[in-house]
């Protein structure tokens, strides 16, 4: 890092809504239907990557040997998104998690940009849904990219559309997926959740009061000078 600090970048589920636990829901409702096993703890590789990766891991977890073509695979993610838009109707403003509220006002206000840099196809429904919609500068279209997590494409897209250098930015991210994206892309790598889980992060907080503007960008600091 050797750049004043001039953006945030979010990941969206787990870190401003838990809008993973539908994914869980529908990925589950296709596996039943293949009838292939798939449980929360198998549920964890699937965090922080894409939709068709996913589906990819899904599959590989069935116990028989049977092949799909393109357009199959297609079909099937599809029949999981259908299902997955359904859930997220039921998103509201009081589905933001503890302390982002917070600190996307205290980052407006210390004009910093802010970008989204989530694996969703979805992401632009579930902020509107939020009523964010209007914190960020840029919301990376996962479409326009080739690569996924921990492939830091998507940092840097983010990055790239809101004019700033990699090095001048925060990602704040909960998969270790997409710590390993951020820090590809030279970027200050924040971790929500479990330390053992955000292993390589350069901080690690929780939702709620440690979810502060000050606390991110205090440590932020002290690693800028210790690194200049």
């Amino acid at each position: 890092m050797s750049s004043a600090l001039k953006a945030f970048i979010f990941d969206l589920d787990g870190v401003i809504v838990d809008s993973a636990e539908y994914h869980y829901q529908a990925w589950g409702q296709l596996a039943r239907k293949l009838g292939i096993p798939f449980d929360r703890s198998y549920n964890e590789r699937l965090k922080g990557v894409s939709r068709m990766q996913s589906l990819e891991l899904i599959l590989a977890n069935s116990k028989d040997c049977r092949t799909f073509s393109a357009a199959e695979m297609l079909m099937l993610a599809e029949q999981k998104n259908e299902h997955y838009k359904r859930l997220i109707e039921q998103i509201t403003p009081a589905d933001l998690l503890p302390g982002i509220a917070g600190l996307l006002h205290d980052i407006m206000e210390a004009d910093h940009r802010i970008g989204l840099a989530s694996a969703s196809h979805n992401a632009p429904v579930i902020v509107q849904r939020l009523q964010i919609t209007d914190c960020f500068d840029v919301i990376v279209d996962p479409g326009t990219l080739k690569k996924g997590k921990p492939d830091p494409e998507i940092f840097l897209s983010a990055a790239a559309q809101l004019g700033v250098l990699p090095e001048s930015c925060i990602g704040i991210e909960d998969a270790q997926a997409g710590i390993q994206a951020i820090q590809s892309a030279g970027m200050f790598a924040v971790g929500v959740g479990d330390p053992v889980s955000m292993q390589g992060a350069d901080l690690v907080i929780q939702h709620g009061e440690a979810m502060k503007y000050a606390n991110i960008v205090g440590f932020y600091h002290v690693m800028l000078n210790k690194t200049t």
